[in-house]
């Protein structure tokens, strides 16, 4: 994002001040410029650093007793042709997927928490998620296979789900208390209707549902994957926008006014945004909690907080999905669904979150 430039002259005297952020540097191309941040850089860096580890990490474990060698002769192709299928086609394309699927989540979660104000205003909180759930799980009512539909319902749940929300709520204002209590309100009620639905199938459907509806990788190739990324092509940059223009949001209403931000069009924006990434990543890898709250806190934490932290949150997502699938793959004779491990994390980040905010709040009282 151009910014103007970062010197400005003391009232008075004459004299020039430099008033650019302390941990960036102004890079200037002709008449444009624009802040080079160093920590946001760093922690970046480290990050995808982390997720080459996690993903070699990923490719190499396993429960089936392949060893180091014969993984790495199926994943550069010269190994036993069932050993090649196992690495090519089912454990590469499920991490890949896995790391799409984090990403959507964390930038999906940092888009709302930053438009509420609130940190627990996230997809899965203000049913968005369960929106994109309910679409997906109808699509089975009535079937012996227990076959889920196509993924792309879930994106369809959640943009009703949405407009549900901000229809009651009145619209997306400044006011975010109000979006997170109504979400709530939507999300439990869409719930125990998606519940009650599933109860009246039979055990084979709501079998084949269950695993999905904790949120699970099995069985996730390129068919899905392909999509995934073609959508997260288009959104990611999209969001990057967002997030620039999100930063003077953290001013009021009156002074992003001023600065010329449209403040209908950017929360519109960035709510159709969030709704969107959220809704492709559960209708590929279910509703799997806890991401989408911890991905964009524990970005903000590495990027400072004078940034909305877009890309930081896509990579501490991946991350977060990345290591939770893995683990769900080795620590259990039986593969743990990714939905479970990242469920078993959230409940105590949540308490971490909200005991942090209280005690923030007495400090500065």
């Amino acid at each position: 994002m151009s910014t103007p430039t970062r010197k400005t002259t003391a009232p008075g005297t004459g004299t020039a001040l430099d008033i650019t952020p302390p941990d960036s540097t102004v890079v200037r191309m002709g008449t444009l410029s624009w802040l080079f941040p160093h920590r946001s850089a760093l922690a970046a860096l480290g990050l995808g650093v982390l997720l080459v580890l996690i993903t070699a990490l990923g490719t190499f474990a396993s429960s089936t007793g392949m060893g180091f060698a014969e993984t790495l002769k199926g994943l550069l192709g010269t190994g036993d042709p069932a050993m090649v299928m196992l690495v090519q086609d089912f454990r590469l394309p499920r991490i890949a997927v896995g790391l799409m699927v984090g990403a959507a989540l964390g930038i999906s979660g940092c888009l709302t928490q930053t438009l509420a104000g609130n940190r627990l205003a996230t997809p899965d909180v203000i049913g968005v998620n369960e929106g994109a759930t309910a679409a997906v799980v109808a699509s089975v009512v009535g079937s012996s296979t227990g076959l889920l539909g196509d993924w792309w319902l879930g994106p369809l749940g959640a943009v009703g789900a949405a407009v549900l929300v901000v229809l009651c709520a009145g619209g997306v204002g400044g006011r975010g208390y109000r979006l997170l209590v109504v979400g709530i309100g939507v999300s439990t009620v869409i719930g125990a209707v998606t519940d009650l639905v599933m109860s009246r199938e039979n055990d084979n459907t709501a079998g084949g549902v269950f695993l999905w509806t904790v949120g699970s990788l099995s069985g996730r190739d390129w068919a899905v994957g392909t999509p995934l990324l073609a959508a997260l092509t288009v959104l990611v940059p999209l969001a990057l926008v967002a997030g620039s223009r999100l930063q003077l949001l953290r001013f009021d209403d009156d002074m992003a006014s001023t600065l010329g931000v449209d403040l209908t069009v950017v929360r519109a924006t960035t709510l159709a945004l969030a709704v969107a990434l959220a809704g492709v990543a559960v209708g590929i890898g279910g509703p799997i909690a806890f991401v989408a709250l911890a991905a964009p806190v524990i970005a903000g934490r590495l990027s400072g907080p004078t940034r909305v932290p877009v890309l930081g949150s896509a990579l501490v997502g991946a991350a977060l999905i990345g290591t939770a699938d893995t683990l769900g793959r080795v620590v259990a004779p039986v593969e743990i669904p990714v939905g479970v491990i990242t469920s078993v994390l959230g409940g105590p980040f949540l308490l971490w979150v909200l005991f942090g905010a209280k005690s923030t709040v007495s400090g500065k009282a």
